[in-house]
């Protein structure tokens, strides 16, 4: 059994188990260091979610959320990863990571087989276990020696030595800390919109009776009480040269000149066009009450000096854009301004808009008409909360800095949304990110649906400090991401579940400090700086399209595991590299480093030494090509295995060592539909002496591609490949988004 001791704390956090870990047999063990940094001494499981179990052996179980073994823990502080029995799926699906995102995610290492093994390799053999005569079930996995089963109501067993069914018992933790997305605020929240995370989201007690008076560095503006009640009323206020102009009031609307302010929960009309250093909207409503609504009937407010739009205080506010109307806000390029208000807590605040729309508290946009918004100081939309898009909104978002910013977090449902941001990222949520911690349900951005463009990003396109979702539960999302900086980006994970995506970046395309999830989608990436995917830990190809169609490195982490999917990747240097570590591997200087680590050559956050690196090829259509010069089509800095489906590989090397498939370590090549073309010969695979040029089809009775290089080295994994002069025997056929068409037998 290879076991492996981490590096502390962070190596444990959300993904799983990453890349900090060293194969020794250091006495710390990750319950060790977690103690040290948390004084938590039970069950380290918890830290992401997991649930923990008392093994048969004295281990703990670590169970994610879906009651799937993720890993464990052993008493010497050593952990293992499952090795699945074959045959056997957790909670009757195909693809236990389908239901369980961060399944064998983590460091590859060997439960019970040979230590120079992944564990996800060595299902062709049954797992040792002393309890196999006790029952004829199949075995989920084995642990330690001992076989463990699942219940109809999913819970587990193991049978002692005298065939006794032992039911597994929960270890009680110290403390945990369970991680929700945080949903639409009026409809209850979704299992299904998660990432194989749990729900623990709490409402925080407010106070409702508490005043504020605002003021300004020059001016001191009166403020009407919090608690004001309204009649019921739906105040109409319009904007003219003058200033605004209220009908129908309700009670809760105070306007002096351009300025109104809202004090109570309600519908609030409002049209008309007017600028000025007093030109803005103010909401300071009790988080009591229910929501602000502010109707935006063909509106145009111009704020010199400040935002136009200020939610000081409020449960939530709604900015709703109505059906045929088109609405302009526009803030000042500096501020003056400051605002001292007392909060919901009864702490007393001192605010500066930083946005043209500022928000306190969650902020939503929806309403079918158009909104633009114009960020001439900071960001064009910015909450310290959640900022939801609900409708069918047109938005049009110019911005010095950042683009929309929820710091808790982005959640995105509908609307036509254009983002450019000058200087920041396209959009943003970092709440963690100063104290370097995940903070539970926080830091996310979730895309559920909608049809978003970034047509400038002067640093990154989308990012989060946990973690980014993009899913099709509302609708098929389509993102397009043009940026300076990287496309799409989060300190922790990545999962692209479904949506068209279209990546234009300067750095990475898609970039996670720990892992990266595809498991539907189409995304199409050009990164020709840099990598078109880099995950510093671990990168898991389940489903969906990718097509890097220009970087350094297309593929690259520590370890890469493709289970399924369909993969056309160039790279002009390698088309897959397992290399891991912090992103340093593109032909650019690049400023940032992982903030799980300790930064390049340190330990878990650089890289893992010259040998380390995983990739795992198990099923899916993959092609794989290169530039010129000293390249490798699919390499990997340690062990390289290619048990399943089809793999295509040009390497267009001239010099140095490679090939079509490389690897530092041990490298097993034993699927059936495996064709490398390279201009010389391969350091791994069977080398044929085969020249092919781009007009014939090459290949074996399993497997043919015409291939768009010429040369005179081919790798097969089926004996001498040849020119294939009749593709019609094969069954099956996939083409790739470049063009080329792969035919092949399972």
């Amino acid at each position: 059994m290879l076991t492996r001791n981490c590096l502390g704390i962070t190596s444990l956090v959300a993904g799983g188990l990453i890349a900090g870990c060293s194969s020794d047999s250091s006495s710390t063990s990750p319950k060790d260091n977690l103690a040290d940094a948390t004084g938590i001494i039970t069950n380290v499981c918890v830290y992401d979610g997991y649930a923990a179990m008392q093994g048969a052996s004295g281990e703990t179980l670590c169970l994610d959320t879906e009651g799937t073994l993720a890993f464990w823990i052993n008493a010497d502080g050593s952990y293992g990863f499952p090795e699945a029995t074959p045959g056997s799926t957790e909670n009757n699906t195909a693809d236990p990571i389908e239901t369980s995102t961060d399944v064998g995610t983590t460091t590859p290492s060997d439960s019970t087989v040979s230590a120079d093994k992944p564990a996800e390799d060595s299902t062709d053999s049954e797992p040792a276990s002393e309890t196999q005569s006790c029952t004829t079930d199949k075995a989920l996995y084995s642990v330690n020696g001992i076989s463990y089963y699942k219940n109809e109501d999913g819970s587990l067993y193991y049978f002692d030595t005298d065939c006794n069914k032992t039911s597994l018992s929960m270890i009680a933790p110290a403390s945990s800390s369970s991680e929700t997305i945080s949903e639409d605020p009026e409809a209850p929240a979704s299992s299904a919109s998660r990432p194989g995370l749990s729900s623990s989201e709490t409402a925080t007690p407010v106070s409702s009776s508490s005043n504020a008076t605002p003021n300004s560095s020059a001016v001191s503006i009166p403020n009407s009480s919090a608690s004001s009640t309204s009649n019921g009323n739906v105040p109409t206020i319009t904007y003219a040269a003058s200033g605004a102009m209220v009908e129908n009031n309700n009670n809760c609307v105070t306007v002096t000149g351009g300025e109104v302010e809202i004090t109570c929960a309600g519908d609030y009309d409002f049209s008309g066009t007017y600028s000025g250093a007093d030109a803005q909207i103010r909401v300071y409503s009790p988080k009591s009450d229910s929501g602000v609504y502010l109707n935006l009937r063909g509106l145009t407010l111009t704020n010199t000096a400040d935002a136009p739009i200020y939610a000081q205080m409020s449960s939530k506010t709604f900015v709703v854009a109505k059906s045929g109307t088109t609405n302009t806000l526009s803030d000042g390029s500096t501020r003056t301004k400051s605002y001292t208000y007392v909060n919901s807590n009864n702490e007393t605040k001192v605010d500066t808009t930083g946005a043209c729309i500022y928000a306190k508290d969650d902020l939503t946009i929806k309403g079918e008409g158009t909104l633009i918004v114009k960020g001439n100081y900071n960001n064009g939309i910015h909450t310290s909360n959640d900022l939801r898009f609900r409708g069918a909104t047109t938005v049009n978002v110019t911005a010095v800095n950042n683009g929309l910013k929820g710091k808790n977090t982005v959640d995105i449902e509908n609307g036509n949304i254009t983002i450019a941001a000058t200087n920041g990222d396209g959009i943003k949520s970092d709440e963690g990110e100063d104290a370097g911690a995940i903070v539970d349900n926080k830091g996310i951005v979730n895309i559920k649906g909608g049809n978003i463009t970034i047509t400038k990003a002067g640093d990154d396109g989308i990012q989060a400090y946990n973690y980014i979702i993009v899913q099709d539960s509302v609708s098929e999302p389509t993102i397009k991401v043009t940026s300076t900086g990287k496309g799409i980006v989060s300190d922790n994970r990545v999962y692209i579940n479904a949506g068209k995506i279209d990546i234009s970046s300067g750095d990475d395309g898609v970039h996670s400090n720990q892992n990266i999830y595809f498991n539907g989608g189409y995304t199409t990436i050009a990164a020709p700086k840099n990598d078109g995917v880099h995950a510093d830990s671990t990168l898991m190809i389940n489903d969906g399209t990718i097509y890097v169609t220009n970087s350094y490195e297309g593929l690259e982490a520590w370890y890469i595991k493709a289970n399924g999917g369909i993969t056309d990747v160039y790279g002009t240097n390698d088309a897959w590299n397992a290399a891991g570590g912090n992103d340093g591997s593109g032909n650019t200087n690049q400023s940032g480093q992982s903030n799980w680590g300790f930064g390049p050559g340190g330990g878990m956050g650089g890289r893992m030494g010259s040998s380390s690196g995983f990739l795992t090829i198990t099923g899916g259509v993959h092609h794989a090509k290169t530039g010129s010069g000293d390249t490798d089509g699919i390499d990997s800095n340690g062990e390289l295995t290619i048990s399943g489906g089809v793999v295509i590989v040009e390497c267009q090397i001239s010099g140095g060592m490679g090939g079509s498939f490389d690897a530092d370590g041990s490298a097993s090549l034993t699927s059936k539909t495996v064709l490398g073309f390279s201009s010389g010969s391969s350091e791994k695979g069977t080398n044929y002496n085969v020249s092919f040029t781009t007009g014939s089809y090459y290949g074996t009775s399993n497997i043919a591609f015409k291939p768009t290089i010429s040369g005179r080295y081919m790798v097969a994994t089926t004996g001498q490949p040849a020119q294939v002069s009749n593709t019609s025997s094969y069954q099956k056929s996939v083409t790739f988004p470049s063009g080329s068409t792969v035919y092949y037998n399972e």
